[in-house]
């Protein structure tokens, strides 16, 4: 099919790496009859990064088109990308990944030979030789999506196709509110699925990720799991009633507790004493949600080294 177009989005905050993310956009295989553009989104206060971005165009020969969002909330970021782009497709990439060279290749086929609203890809993460050995053993930083009965109800923008004519799509933004606590791209695939979007799974795009000394440690790890439990716990407690909320709260109680169970009897293999405790901390935070107590805000704060977005 000729004629299509695709737009690569990235929402940067103060980031460097940035660079070799556009290095490895130049440098992708084209998907046969499709016109590629990218859009840079800012969401620093002050346009930061626009020199890197229009001396990198100039270099790499990139159409890039550069938007400052600021406002160090991703959401308005993310909302600055979908307003930028009129093409078929919008693909999300993070500023501090890179694709690999069949990246965007991999996801069209997949959207192409699925029809799916989305396409999902897996992140590679990489270790530093300083991260402690059962992190980098059990690699805890990698994404996959996650399925449930044979299927992908929810996903995430880190490395994602979506195919914006489905009706499902049609005017749909990231939240405001999730936009400093993070899970704002898990409520926006859920609400997309919810009216029809379907998601696939594209194994080969891979984009890879070097793990930051911030994010190599379990407490990172821990906070990261809690918020993820309280954003789902919002999720699935939305309009639901007193009897069935309940009902959710001793099933996450239950989960919780088998979990730390499970950590204790395991307790000499650090890797899998760490799942099971940080599986058990994201049943936590399910509960949270559950309850109604308000999500850990993990972003627009002072910026720490190992933040995934601006923090």
């Amino acid at each position: 099919m000729a004629g299509r177009s695709i737009d690569i989005c990235i929402c940067t905050f103060r980031r460097p790496e940035l660079a070799d993310t556009l290095r490895s956009i130049a440098a992708l295989e084209k998907p046969a009859g499709f016109e590629i553009g990218v859009v840079v989104a800012d969401n620093d206060d002050e346009p930061t990064a626009q020199e890197l971005v229009k001396t990198l165009a100039q270099d790499l020969k990139l159409p890039i088109r550069y938007r400052h969002a600021p406002a160090r909330n991703i959401s308005v970021a993310r909302n600055a990308c979908l307003d930028a782009s009129v093409s078929d497709f919008v693909a999300f990439i993070d500023d501090d990944e890179t694709a690999s060279a069949g990246w965007l290749v991999e996801l069209m086929a997949t959207a192409d030979a699925k029809g799916a609203t989305a396409v999902l890809g897996p992140v590679r993460a990489h270790y530093r030789q300083d991260a402690p050995a059962w992190m980098r053993k059990g690699d805890f930083h990698s994404t996959l999506p996650v399925w449930v009965r044979g299927e992908i109800r929810t996903g995430y923008t880190c490395n994602v196709l979506l195919r914006m004519a489905d009706a499902s799509l049609r005017g749909r933004r990231f939240s405001l509110a999730r936009g400093q606590t993070g899970g704002e791209d898990t409520e926006f695939f859920d609400q997309m699925v919810k009216v029809g979007g379907r998601i696939a799974f594209a194994p080969d795009a891979f984009v890879d990720e070097v793990v930051p000394r911030g994010r190599a440690a379990f407490d990172w790890l821990r906070r990261r799991r809690f918020r993820f439990g309280q954003t789902h716990g919002h999720l699935i407690g939305n309009n639901a009633g007193g009897l069935r909320r309940a009902g959710q709260v001793g099933l996450a109680s239950a989960k919780a507790a088998y979990c730390f169970g499970m950590a204790a009897l395991t307790a000499v293999n650090p890797v899998r004493r760490n799942r099971s405790l940080l599986r058990g901390i994201m049943h936590v935070g399910v509960i949270s949600g559950l309850v109604g107590v308000r999500e850990i805000r993990q972003y627009g704060l002072a910026p720490q080294e190992g933040d995934k977005r601006a923090a």
